[in-house]
C-alpha cells in the first residue's frame, strides 16, 4: 500500500519549511501568494488532506485555556522550573480577566499530549511553558500548527519556528550582564549552561556572552564552558569540574538563576569566596535570587508581562485575528555576587 503523503513530503517538494507548508495549508498571510499556491498545489497532486478531525479548536467553544508545562527536575516536588510559577500567577490572572477558565497540566512527549484537548475540545487554545529538550517537541508543534490548532509558546524567537512564540532578549540579556562584569574589571570568565540548539534560550545567552567578550578582546576558543540543564545539582557540578581542570575565573556567568545556585553552594565548599575571589551572576530574577549569600546579581525577565501577552495574543488568534512573536527586553538586576566596580 503506498504510504500516505505528508507535510514534510509537500515541504521537500516545494523547497520550503514544514511550518511554512502549515501556513501555507491554512492560507495564512504570513507566507506570500505565491509560495501558498505552490504548496497547495503540489498537496492536490499528493492527493494530501489535513485532518480536521484532530483540530482541538472547531466550531464549539469552551471558554478555557490549556496550560501545558514541562515537568523539571527540581528540588521539592512540584516539577515547575520556579521562573513559571510567578508567570503562571499573571497567566491566571490575565484568564481570568478575559473571563476565561485555565486548565494546567504536564506536557508528556512521549504520547500525542495535544490530541486530549483537540478531540474532546477541552479548551479553545494552549499556552506551552517550558524549557525543555526543543528539537525533542518541535514536531509537535508542527502538527498542532498543521491541524488549526491556536497555540502560543514562551520561548525563544526563531523565524521557522512552528506557531508564535512570546519570549525574552536572550541575546541581549546575556551581552548586557557579561559587559556589567567587563566594565567592572573582569577579565577572565567562563560560562556554565548548554550552548546548543536543544536549548535556544540558553544558546542566545551563551552567544551574547561571546559577543561582549570579544568585544573587549577577551573571548578565545579555550574561554570554558560546561552544559548544564537549569538545576542546582547542574551548576554544582559543573563547578566541581571546573576546579578540577581549569585555575578559577574572575566572573561565571551562568545561563539560569538555579545553576547559579549551585555554582555558589559549590564554591562555599571550596577555598574561594563570592564575590571576592570571582563574581557569579545568573539569569531569571527568580525570587529567591535576592536571597542567597551574596545575593545574586542576574537578569530580570518580566513574568508579569509575559503572562499578560500570552493570554492576549492566544485569545487574539482564537478570535482569528493577526498575531505576531514578541520580544520583551532583558533588565539587569545588580546585586553583592559580582562585586564592586573596579572601573
Amino acid at each position: 500500500m503506498k504510504e500516505k503523503a505528508t507535510s514534510f513530503d509537500i515541504a521537500h517538494i516545494a523547497g520550503v519549511s514544514q511550518s511554512t507548508v502549515s501556513r501555507a495549508l491554512n492560507n495564512s498571510p504570513l507566507v506570500n501568494q505565491e509560495t501558498r499556491d505552490r504548496v497547495q498545489r503540489i498537496a492536490r497532486e499528493l492527493n494530501y488532506k489535513v485532518d480536521k478531525n484532530a483540530s482541538n479548536l472547531r466550531t464549539q467553544k469552551s471558554n478555557t485555556i490549556a496550560l501545558l508545562l514541562f515537568e523539571d527536575p527540581t528540588s521539592d516536588d512540584s516539577m515547575i522550573n520556579p521562573f513559571f510559577l510567578s508567570m503562571l500567577g499573571s497567566i491566571t490572572r490575565a484568564c481570568a480577566n478575559a473571563r476565561y477558565d485555565l486548565l494546567v497540566s504536564f506536557q508528556n512527549l512521549d504520547d500525542d499530549w495535544h490530541a486530549e484537548y483537540e478531540d474532546s475540545n477541552k479548551a479553545d487554545g494552549i499556552i506551552l511553558l517550558g524549557y525543555g529538550d526543543y528539537l525533542s517537541y518541535r514536531n509537535k508543534l508542527s502538527q498542532l500548527e498543521e491541524q488549526g490548532t491556536h497555540f502560543v509558546r514562551w520561548g525563544a524567537h526563531d523565524k521557522e519556528h512552528p506557531g508564535v512564540s512570546i519570549g525574552c532578549d536572550n541575546y541581549q540579556g546575556g551581552f548586557d550582564i557579561t559587559e556589567h562584569l567587563v566594565k567592572m574589571g573582569h577579565r577572565s570568565f567562563a560560562f556554565i549552561g548548554d550552548a546548543g540548539s536543544h536549548a535556544p534560550e540558553f544558546m542566545a545567552r551563551h552567544q551574547g556572552y561571546v559577543d561582549a567578550l570579544s568585544k573587549h578582546g577577551l573571548w578565545t576558543e579555550d574561554t570554558p564552558q560546561f552544559d548544564a540543564i537549569s538545576t542546582e545539582d547542574s551548576g554544582f557540578h559543573a563547578v566541581q569540574e571546573l576546579l578540577e581542570q581549569e585555575a578559577l575565573p574572575d566572573a561565571i556567568v551562568c545561563a539560569s538563576d538555579l545553576i547559579a545556585m549551585g555554582v555558589l553552594k559549590a564554591l562555599r565548599l571550596s577555598p574561594y569566596s563570592v564575590p571576592e575571589d570571582v563574581a557569579v551572576v545568573g539569569y531569571d530574577n527568580i525570587q529567591v535570587s535576592g536571597f542567597t549569600t551574596p545575593a545574586l546579581t542576574t537578569v530580570q525577565q518580566n513574568t508579569r508581562l509575559a503572562g499578560e501577552i500570552l493570554v492576549n495574543t492566544l485569545l487574539k488568534a482564537i478570535a482569528k485575528q493577526e498575531v505576531h512573536d514578541y520580544l520583551m527586553p532583558a533588565e539587569l538586576i545588580i546585586r553583592q555576587s559580582c562585586g564592586s566596580d573596579n572601573s
